[in-house]
């Protein structure tokens, strides 16, 4: 049973009206028989269900024919309406020799479906996708990131918001695998970005049941719903990357998620630093934004010209970021009183005043921005708006937990 939308721009008796029928099938779900609470205190009786779940792989038959396949899957709510690449046993058995796992291992329920995220249902995802193998890694610390608490992957695949994961690789591995960190950072032509960040929304529909207009209640959506995932431009970037901010050794390769709508281009031709990051602070702290309504953090994507103006004018990340938190901030005079009123609610947090004046910042405090390097030439950065969601950097690991430096060295003969 679903809540009836809009829910916030109605009236609160209509409001009421619409959600008391849920409230009261959820107790009578929670109470009827009491079994639900009495699995959750049987932890082995849980993990017995798990492994069971975990155990079970479904196949199909198909007839050979690459358009009947695509009306099969696309019939079944299996893919994001592009083709994909059938998932026959051998292309899933190539893809599953790149992990030490177990494939019938579950890396937890995924909502709101709760589907079990097995190792080989994975595989099965990264194969309609159209990944390489060798991306597998990616995808499954990708998934481990995505069902971490902080994320809230439940809300992200709910919510009416356009918010979607956003796929953050450093490391050498980035490398190895060709993950592009330059030029057209967002855009198509490269193998890497386009489908391990396409498998992730595969996994989020066909295991989490995340399908539009159903559990996924996006009111427009965006593209990087279809994929979002780059490298840090490591190279070219004058401070240090995002994974040793996170307290990673340089050579891990680790994989950040973000929950964020789609970027939004900044462009700016400031001399000084202080006169970009006044730009760039501005066209962060937009009207009508999610980083004006709900982002817990907000992702800067700085571009490789527009980092080394502020490193050879004396900024590390932390001054960076400091300068973009006093100047991203909006004037409630500049603000509807409507919108004032539930930014009070919302986010009392970020209101400040001086002077008598009130103003609203886009996150609590300067460590909720952050800042990544990436794209190539021209005077451009990306604003990648958050939302009730925070981030989670997860390193490659080993069969036995240590960090990966190498694919390859998963690869199974």
């Amino acid at each position: 049973m679903y809540v009836r939308h809009p829910i916030v721009s109605v009236p609160h008796p209509e409001m009421r009206g619409r959600a008391e029928p849920v409230m009261a099938a959820i107790v009578e779900i929670t109470t009827a028989t009491g079994a639900y609470a009495s699995e959750a205190a049987d932890g082995h009786s849980a993990d017995r269900g798990r492994r069971a779940a975990a155990a079970v792989v479904e196949r199909i038959t198909v007839a050979d024919d690459p358009e009947v396949i695509f009306e099969r899957f696309t019939s079944e709510g299996w893919t994001d309406g592009l083709p994909i690449v059938p998932p026959t046993e051998e292309r899933v058995a190539q893809m599953l020799a790149f992990s030490a796992l177990d494939p019938s291992l579950s890396l937890g329920p995924m909502p709101p479906r709760w589907g079990e995220a097995t190792i080989t249902t994975l595989a099965v995802n990264g194969v309609m996708a159209g990944c390489k193998p060798e991306y597998f890694p990616v995808i499954v610390t990708a998934v481990k990131a995505i069902l971490g608490k902080p994320f809230n992957l439940y809300g992200i695949q709910g919510t009416t918001n356009p918010a979607s994961p956003v796929l953050i690789v450093n490391g050498p591995i980035a490398r190895e695998i060709g993950l592009n960190a330059r030029g057209n950072l967002f855009g198509p032509g490269f193998r890497a970005n386009a489908t391990i960040g396409r498998a992730i929304r595969l996994i989020m529909t066909t295991i989490g049941g995340g399908v539009p207009q159903q559990a996924d209640k996006s009111t427009l959506g965006n593209p990087a719903k279809y994929t979002c995932c780059f490298a840090e431009n490591e190279v070219d970037s004058p401070w240090a990357p995002l994974h040793v901010e996170r307290g990673f050794e340089a050579e891990t390769s680790t994989v950040t998620v973000f929950g964020g709508a789609a970027p939004a281009n900044i462009i700016d031709k400031s001399k000084t630093a202080q006169e970009m990051l006044q730009t760039i602070a501005r066209a962060v702290a937009v009207s009508g934004s999610n980083n004006m309504f709900m982002s817990q953090e907000a992702l800067v994507v700085l571009g490789p010209e527009h980092a080394s103006i502020a490193a050879r004018q004396g900024f590390d990340k932390q001054r960076l970021r400091l300068a973009l938190f006093e100047h991203a901030r909006i004037p409630f005079e500049q603000i509807s009183q409507s919108n004032a009123d539930v930014l009070s609610v919302w986010r009392g947090n970020c209101i400040e005043g001086v002077d008598g004046r009130r103003s609203w910042r886009i996150v609590e405090k300067p460590e909720d921005i952050i800042v990544v390097v990436a794209g190539g030439a021209g005077n451009h950065s990306a604003s990648i708006p958050g939302w009730y969601s925070r981030s989670v950097t997860l390193p490659l690991l080993g069969a036995d937990g240590t960090p990966l430096r190498s694919v390859a060295e998963l690869k199974k003969q």
